[in-house]
């Protein structure tokens, strides 16, 4: 049984599975995902389009949704009763799913850990009693929960081998029939309805006044496989400026662009490794701003920023998402070449410090050693 409870998890529990069939492994799966893991044959329980909620506050008004999905996937493993449960990210959700995986003796194998060095750090003792082995995809993450007691092993962060495009810039514009003069800002405002909806808007209103100075500046939006592409039409209703969106394709559309503006995530760091200059722009409920950043320990919101551990990029957040200071950042990505070509540099350290890759392949293999030593049992 596989749990990802959105568009990232979904695509590295997808390349996970991917490489496990490439072993000498027989098996089926079944769980919660989306078109990626459905695409390769696995059985859909819930589809994690419908789990669209970020934030505290958020969680806490949708509390009885979220259960009822929890208790359909619940069902679900209590009824088949698999070999392994391997549950990807999406933490508060996924560890309430691996209790009932405990009471089964069903191990369970964490792909992707929370960020438990950041903040709420002793959900650490939590998972330790939950998870039979961790897979991180930091180096730093090991000694975190190795000192704690917790079986871990270090795999190699999935995006050192998922990022990339095979196009040039010239032919990324070209694919997307974007204008050969001016400037080409990428906006990336999330895979989730709700995050989607407060930062969407606040990222146009930038670039309406980007625009304002630079009227040849063109936008493309690229849709997260898990988000509706109703809800972007809803927003962009509004707004005259050139803005094109389109299904996917986020790495060739990275290569596109002269300047994104991302929401705090993994875009961030798929940026960095596109060597993109950008500026982080995001907003949460305030009640769950509040909440969340006294209980942060880092300085920082933006991965990118946390493993270059310092801040490289500018974070606008919450009450300082305000269009015309993102604006100014995001013009002067387009027109001061020292400054994005420093920022580029910081990229790259970025990316080394990312590894070598081979996380999925590791992952795989990590699942196969767990399904051998069980079926010798």
């Amino acid at each position: 049984m596989v749990s990802a409870g959105e568009a990232s998890g979904d695509m590295h529990a997808a390349l996970a599975l991917n490489a496990l069939a490439k072993h000498d492994v027989s098996f089926s799966s079944f769980g919660m995902g989306g078109p990626k893991l459905q695409a390769l044959g696995t059985e859909l329980v819930l589809d994690c389009r419908e789990l669209s909620v970020i934030g505290i506050f958020e969680v806490i008004v949708q509390y009885r949704k979220l259960r009822r999905k929890l208790e359909t996937l619940r069902d679900s493993l209590r009824r088949e009763k698999p070999d392994l449960l391997v549950i990807v990210d999406y933490p508060d959700f996924n560890l309430k799913l691996a209790e009932t995986a405990n009471a089964l003796g069903v191990p369970v194998l964490f792909y992707i850990s929370p960020q438990v060095w950041a903040w709420r750090a002793h959900r650490v003792h939590r998972i330790g009693k939950l998870v039979s082995m961790m897979a991180v995809i930091f180096p730093f993450e090991v000694p975190f929960y190795r000192d704690a007691g917790v079986p871990v092993r270090y795999v190699g962060h999935p995006l050192v081998d998922e990022v990339g495009s095979t196009l040039s810039k010239a032919e990324a514009r070209a694919a997307f029939s974007l204008p050969n003069t001016g400037a080409i800002v990428g906006l990336l405002p999330g895979s989730r309805t709700g995050e989607v909806k407060r930062v969407l808007p606040t990222m146009l209103a930038a670039y309406t006044r980007v625009r304002a100075q630079h009227p040849e500046t063109h936008a493309i939006l690229p849709c997260a496989p898990t988000l509706d592409r109703s809800v972007l039409d809803e927003i962009l209703r509004d707004y005259d400026a050139p803005i094109d969106v389109v299904d996917g394709r986020t790495y060739d559309v990275m290569q596109a662009c002269d300047a994104i503006m991302s929401a705090s995530g993994t875009a961030t760091l798929e940026t960095a490794m596109m060597g993109v200059p950008m500026t982080i722009v995001y907003r949460v409920n305030p009640i769950s701003y509040t909440i969340m950043s006294r209980m942060i320990k880092i300085p920082y919101i933006g991965l990118v920023n946390i493993v270059a551990e310092k801040r490289i990029i500018r974070e606008f957040v919450q009450r300082d998402a305000q269009p015309d200071a993102i604006a100014d950042e995001v013009l002067r990505l387009l027109t001061d070449d020292d400054y994005a070509a420093s920022m580029r540099t910081e990229l790259g350290r970025v990316r080394d410090k990312m590894g070598e890759g081979g996380a999925s392949e590791h992952v795989a293999e990590l699942i196969a050693d767990m399904l051998q030593t069980l079926a010798s049992r």
